[in-house]
Order: C-alpha cells, then structure tokens, then sequence
C-alpha cells in the first residue's frame, strides 16, 4: 500500500461520497464493500500475497469469511479451503557438508552445491593434483573460461555438465570447480535448475576457502563430502463457496486473489534495486472484491435455475496454478458446468474511454444474443469484445475443459505489476458497474439452460514478453520435471503440424537444450518468421525429434 497523503485521502473519499449520492440505497453499500474488501486485501500486512505466503492466508481467511457471511456453503471437504503444492525450487538441506581435514567448510560462503549435483556421501584421502580413479576430482575452470572469453557461443552451464559426465565416465566420484582465473563465472547455486541430475556429486568452492584449506595440490588430504538437495514446496489455497439451488447445472464464478509479494518469482515490471511491496490492487483484489459482491447478490436473489460456485484462485500469476489444479480436482461434475465467468483486473475503468473488455465471446453462440440484450449497465461502458477463449487468467483452464467462458477486463494500465498498483487508484464506481453488469447477464441467462461450446482461435497471449514467433503450446506451469511440459495445442500452429500433443515434454529447440521454461523462452527468441528447424521431445519413455517451420 503506498502512502498517500492525507488531502488526498480525503480527496478519494469526497470524490467517493459525491458519487455515491446518485446511487441508489443497495448500490452505495456494494460500492462501500468493494472499498473495503480491495483496502483489506491490498494493505502492506498482507505483503502482495504470495501465493503460498502468510499474506495468503491472511487473504484466504478474509475472503472465506466473507463467503461464510453471504450464507455460501463449503464444498470441499468441509473446509473453504482447496490446497495445491507450488514448486518452489530446489533447496540445500542442512545435512549437506563439505569436511578437508577435519575443517568443516561453511556453507554458502565457502563452498555450495551446484543444483544438478547427485545426493550422495563420498569419503576419501586423496591429493588435489592427481586425478585418480575411486576419489573426487578438483577442475579449475581457468583454462575453459580464458579460451572462451570471447566465445559469444559459448555456454558454461553445458560446458559444467560436459566435465562432469567426463570426469565420472573416467572414474571420478565427485567433482570439486574452483576458478583460479581474473574472469568471474557467475556459478551459483540455480534454485529453478531443471537440468538432468548428474551421478556424481558436484561442488563449487571459493578461491578464498581453496587457498585457505587446499592450497598444497600435491599434498594428501581428508576429504568427506555429503551433499544432499531435495525440491521446495509450498502451498496455495483456493478459496471456494457454493450455493446449492438444487438445480442440474452450475455456473462458476472465479478470480484470482494471488499477486506477487515482494517478487520473489521475478515476475515484476519493477526493475529498481529496493524490495518493495506489489500489493496488486487491481490485479486482482478488484476481481476478488467483485466476486465476493456477487456472491452476496446471487445468494439473496430470484436467480435459482443453477447453482453457483464462487471460487477465489491462487497460483494464478505464477501460471494458472490455481484453476488448473481445480479443473483436475474438482468436487462437482464439470460436465454439469454451464459456464465459467473471470474477472481479472476490473478496477481501472478508464473514465474517457469506458473501455470494457470481454474475452470468451466465441466460446458460445449463447454470448453473441446475450450481448445485444439491452441492460441499464450497458451504458457506462465502450465494451471490446475477444473471441478467444485461451488468455493471461484462470478462464482458460476452464476453455481447456470445453466450458463456456467470459473474461473481464477493464485494461492494461502503467502500474501493471509494479509496487503502484494500490488501492487509491481503484475507480470504484466503475467496478461496481461491472458487478452490477455481470449480475444483469447472469439474470439474463437464468432461463437459457445449458450453453452449447465452441472452440476458437487460440493466440500465444502474454502480457510482457513478445517473441516474433510461437511454438503455439500451452506449457503447463505446474510441471517440475526437466524441459516444458505440453498443456495445449493449437490449432493450425508449428507444433500441431509437427504432431506434438499434450502431454508431450519439449527437451530441445533447434541447438537449444530445453530444461525450463525459462530457457525455453530464451530459445524462442532467437527464431524469426520463416525460420525451421527441430524439437526434441519425450511421450512417455520415447523421444522423438521433428521438423517444424515457423
């Protein structure tokens, strides 16, 4: 939350109060709530919400709260709660030592673990300048990156890996880098490293703690390594509330109220030196305080020919984590789902261009009719319709399962994932106008019964990143494996042409090994329109290598 200066507090609030006075009665108290639910969810104490954070929880236990007031019931397991595990990265355990003579070297500040290090005891005497079979080998990478430093081609990472599977091959049991060079190597240990697992272990060791305990290469030593890493897991929570009309369909209504803490993913358009706090008002406390309000005012009305299910999704900005674990888990049948709607970032209705957009319009033929129905919302917006039902939010892994879908969206704006996104910059009357427009197309369905589905185009969306090319994949975010994981595929793109389905695991782009997503990216963005070239991947056991042309 920044802090703003108390004229303009009051300023916001006068500007908010002469408002209100053209609402009517029920109006000014949805308009009152959404301040508050966004000011609670977008405070400092809850520090972004994470997903997986105490800011979460601080999140999930207010939003269940108010769930539990509107009269919703719980639905999975008695609990509002749906937990998920998030990859978080890999992690060096405690159990982890580096002993040269009875010295026991500090971790992190004279020696680490690399991430693709086999777990794994070695003991042995042995002496650094002979490299014989049955002990660990000490590499000094000095040589490699003084016949490199002008190689733009040139990959350390690789050439890591390369030494090792030498090394092992000629009997090493571990392997011990240090750089005796002036060029500085950047090794650290990766906690997102997806690489293929070494046999060996693997260390790193500093110059200064080389000096200091192993300076004499041809005298023997004592050396007793232990490296043990394993995978970091937190947890994420959706948050989800039901009202049983006792009605054969359901529909479901869903925003994420997950942002992105301090960055620590690094998905953040801030690029300064400070830490600071993303406390993401509109993204997305603003869809998050508009599904509380609705479910208030489905619980309390005459809309009784389906059920609704209200759910708050986490992981969502570290790639769908959220809906796409609820779409697989999913306490009720999601053939009886008529439609799915989204609301993410609707609290920054512009108000020259009353710029509405709304994503999904092609998913039904339902949406084209109802969309021409005049309502007494309509008015106070210029609405933009998309077809697709693939984009940046949780509506598309309800698409992924053949359910109509709608995606609102007030817009892109210049505080978009940075520490500005605060709650004084919500247009508040604007997003109970959205509420209300929402409510009015959720009435005017009421007597449509089940909504047929149609696929659509499918575009490679992204918020920030652009790559003159796309693969056109969904990869799934939630995969911990090495390489990119297949979620999707569309339709008349280079990876349908080349018969990559989901499921399938991408291990190689062109020259490029492929062991994150991260890397992935990078890969694409050395391709231009036109170019070919090839993709390794593995289904199942089996790995296949195709031609593609982009």
């Amino acid at each position: 939350m920044t802090r703003f200066t108390t004229v303009a507090f009051f300023l916001l609030l006068f500007s908010s109060s002469a408002f209100s006075q053209k609402l009517k009665k029920a109006d000014k108290a949805i308009l009152a709530n959404l301040e508050t639910h966004i000011h609670f969810l977008a405070d400092d104490k809850l520090e972004g919400r994470r997903a997986g954070s105490a800011g979460e929880k601080l999140a999930s236990d207010y939003i269940s709260t108010e769930f539990q007031n509107a009269g919703l019931e719980m639905i999975e397991d008695k609990s509002w709660l749906q937990s998920f595990n998030i990859d978080d990265g890999k992690q060096i355990d405690n159990t982890t030592h580096f002993v040269v003579n009875n010295n026991e070297l500090i971790l992190n500040k004279d020696y680490f673990p690399l991430a693709f290090s086999a777990t794994k005891k070695i003991s042995s005497s042995l002496a650094i300048a002979l490299q014989e079979s049955g002990v660990p080998w000490f590499i000094d990478l000095k040589e490699t990156l003084e016949e490199n430093k002008d190689n733009p081609h040139f990959d350390l990472d690789e050439a890591l890996h390369t030494k090792v599977k030498e090394c092992a091959k000629n009997g090493a049991t571990a392997v011990v880098f240090y750089n005796d060079s002036k060029i500085a190597d950047n090794i650290s240990f990766s906690i997102k490293d997806k690489s293929e697992i070494e046999a060996i272990p693997v260390l790193y060791a500093t110059n200064d703690a080389k000096k200091k305990y192993m300076k004499d290469e041809s005298a023997s030593m004592d050396v007793k390594i232990n490296v043990s890493i394993s995978e970091k897991i937190r947890t994420g929570n959706n948050v989800i509330g039901y009202i049983n009309n006792g009605a054969e369909k359901t529909i479901i209504l869903g925003a994420h109220y997950d942002h992105l803490g301090y960055d620590e993913d690094g998905f953040s358009m801030y690029h300064g030196k400070d830490k600071q706090i993303h406390n993401g008002a509109d993204d997305n406390a603003s869809g998050t305080a508009a599904l509380i309000e609705l479910a208030k005012l489905l619980k309390q009305s005459k809309i009784k020919n389906n059920n609704y299910l209200f759910i708050a999704f986490s992981g969502e900005e570290m790639g769908l984590l959220g809906s796409k674990y609820f779409v697989g888990h999913s306490a009720i049948d999601l053939k009886k789902v008529n439609y799915m709607i989204n609301m993410d970032m609707v609290g920054r209705l512009n108000d020259s261009s009353k710029s509405l957009i709304i994503g999904g319009y092609g998913t039904s033929p339902e949406w084209g009719e109802l969309f021409n129905i005049n309502s007494s919302e309509k008015k106070f917006f210029s609405l933009t319709y998309d077809s697709g039902g693939v984009g940046p939010s949780d509506h598309t892994s309800f698409y992924r399962k053949d359910i109509p879908v709608l995606f609102f969206f007030t817009g892109l704006h210049k505080d978009y994932h940075r520490p500005t996104d605060d709650y004084d910059k919500i247009n508040y009357t604007g997003e109970l106008h959205v509420v209300k427009y929402i409510y009015q197309l959720v009435g005017n369905l009421n007597d449509k019964g089940k909504l047929a589905f149609t696929k659509t185009r499918e575009t490679q969306t992204s918020t920030s990143t652009r790559f003159s090319v796309t693969l056109g994949i969904m990869p799934d975010y939630a995969f911990s494996g090495s390489g990119v994981r297949v979620d999707g595929v569309s339709d008349g793109r280079p990876a349908q042409k080349a018969g990559l389905q989901t499921g399938d695991v991408i291990i190689q782009l062109g020259d490029y090994n492929v062991s994150s997503l991260e890397n992935y990216m990078q890969a694409l963005g050395k391709f231009k329109k036109g170019d070919a070239t090839h993709v390794k991947y593995k289904r199942g056991n089996d790995v296949t290598e195709v031609d593609v042309r982009f």
